[in-house]
């Protein structure tokens, strides 16, 4: 699980929006891109990302 702390401190590579945690991925708020997690480490890469 990723720690509340980390989550207030990342923002999305594309937009620099807020991000949260939905079904086990990292979020967008602003632009809705969701990044996966692997191995619990959050992957911030624009080309990893869904739209």
């Amino acid at each position: 699980m990723i720690d509340k702390e980390l989550l207030d401190i990342l923002a999305c590579p594309a937009c620099k929006g807020d991000v949260e945690l939905k079904e086990n991925k990292i979020c967008c708020k602003k632009c809705g891109r969701k990044y996966p997690i692997k191995d619990g480490i959050p992957v911030m890469l624009i080309d990893e990302a869904e739209k």
